[in-house]
């Protein structure tokens, strides 16, 4: 099985935070993604120099086949960066992981993702896209498609309606299996219309957390899990400590979190929807794919920033092993 992602190409500067008095300083709500400009995301790099901070190549969708890449399978991902040295930097990244990098070049510098992580683990984003935003939609062909199996899509790119349009289009003529997951819950809560109309439309897969899903339906998980399930295949949310539910037709499922120490919760989305689509490829019970997700987005919640180092990740593959012979169960 081969997957590739499209998403916003963005260099990750994961910082701890001593305290949340630097939001409400920098006029960010707390857990929430915030686009930024020039001014703003300069003037947020600056009050935060001294403190602890790391790069990583980041986006939601990067994230997810970052992780796929780690599991084996063949990957790669679709984006837009400058020609500067975080581009080179995101490029490489993407490399030294396996993932083929499909990278188109903007005339603005690579965007940057400002993640502030607040000392109980939750974060916020102020994101400057950068040359992110310059991918269109002339930028998608039909030749990117060719000899894969899945197409994963974050709600982040809901700045350009005609470029996820025609992705999901054309993904789904074809013949991929196409999953999204909504982003953030004021990304869904500004597209509402739009993303219902290309949900119903277009995806089979369909990750929400719990706010992304009540933004999406006005309603609580178990009723927004029934809403989604019934304009997709299948449909996730996500419930933060008391797990995720998982819906395909009349079949739900339930699953557990594994414990864990969380230092934050950058990517925990994303590594969960880089587990249940590495089960869905190999087509095991969807209770079992919530389980494997449920295993990595545990398991990075316990580092700083969306990547594990090689020893984890020979551990988290054992545990798979383990969750998908029905010896590991939660």
């Amino acid at each position: 099985m081969k997957i590739f992602g499209i998403g916003n190409a963005l260099v990750d500067i994961m910082t701890s935070l001593e305290s949340d008095s630097l939001l409400e300083t920098l006029n960010l709500p707390k857990g929430s993604m915030q686009i930024v400009n020039d001014k703003t995301i300069a003037k947020a790099l600056e009050q935060t120099k001294g403190l602890k901070q790391s790069l990583a190549s980041g986006g939601s969708a990067a994230n997810t086949i970052n992780g796929l890449a780690n599991l084996g399978m063949e990957t790669a991902f679709v984006g837009k960066v400058g020609n500067d040295e975080l581009g080179n930097f995101f490029r490489s990244d993407m490399q030294k992981a396996g993932i083929s990098p499909q990278l188109l070049l903007g005339k603005a510098s690579t965007g940057t993702a400002l993640a502030l992580v607040s000392p109980d683990s939750e974060r916020t984003f102020a994101v400057n896209l950068g040359a992110a935003i310059e991918m269109t939609a002339e930028d998608i062909t039909t030749s990117l498609f060719e000899g894969y199996n899945y197409f994963h899509i974050e709600g982040y790119l809901v700045q350009n309606h005609s470029l996820i349009e025609k992705a999901l289009k054309v993904a789904k003529a074809s013949g991929l299996k196409v999953s999204l997951d909504l982003a953030s819950y004021n990304v869904v809560e500004s597209n509402l219309d739009f993303l219902q109309r290309m949900v119903k439309e277009y995806v089979d897969i369909v990750f929400a957390n719990e706010e992304e899903a009540k933004a999406f339906t006005l309603k609580l998980p178990e009723e927004a899990l029934d809403m989604l399930a019934e304009i997709a295949e299948i449909a996730v949310v996500k419930i933060g400590a008391k797990g995720s539910l998982i819906k395909k037709g009349n079949d739900k499922y339930s699953v557990g979190v594994v414990k864990a120490n969380a230092i934050d919760t950058t990517g925990a989305g994303d590594l969960y929807a880089s587990g249940f689509l590495y089960g869905l490829s190999k087509n095991l019970p969807l209770d079992t794919c919530g389980r494997i997700g449920a295993v990595l987005s545990g398991k990075v919640i316990e580092v700083m920033g969306p990547k594990m180092d090689e020893e984890t990740w020979k551990m988290l593959k054992v545990n798979i092993a383990k969750v998908e012979t029905g010896e590991l169960s939660f």
